[in-house]
């Protein structure tokens, strides 16, 4: 899965990373990686947080660019820009936001489709939960709720 996602930022990075003079050409690999390891970390945080019930309503509903999950993988992939490569603040914004949203969108998106079982929403939970346990039943039980 966490290579799945890479190449999704890797496929969305070019005018954000790629072809943006603020980004090094000696980056692009680090900053595509900086930006799938923050999506990551925002889930991870969902969870660990106790906010699963937020993070399904997330992959059920289609309103996403609107979503506070969005807004803090954003923020935490701009923060990264800006302590790691000096990346000014509007600048690494400008980069979080012209990367992210795109990147979660297709990762929800495939969530849903029966083609990609790498980014089903129980394979997800469970990658990042570090497959403690089958999220599948716990999923089907909260969407009753």
């Amino acid at each position: 899965m966490f290579e799945k996602l890479f190449l999704l930022v890797k496929n969305n990075a070019e005018a954000a990373v790629i072809n943006n003079p603020v980004v090094p050409q000696k980056y692009h690999e680090a900053v595509m990686n900086d930006a799938s390891s923050s999506i990551i970390e925002v889930l991870k945080s969902q969870m660990e947080s106790g906010k699963l019930k937020d993070l399904v309503k997330y992959f059920q509903f289609s309103a996403i660019y609107e979503n506070p999950l969005i807004n803090s993988a954003v923020n935490k992939f701009a923060n990264k820009l800006n302590n790691f490569y000096n990346i000014s603040t509007a600048e690494a914004m400008k980069i979080a936001d012209g990367l992210i949203p795109p990147v979660m969108h297709q990762i929800m998106e495939q969530s849903k489709g029966e083609q990609n079982k790498e980014f089903a929403l129980s394979a997800i939970l469970s990658k990042i939960s570090g497959n403690v346990t089958d999220m599948g039943l716990l999923l089907t039980q909260m969407r009753i709720a």
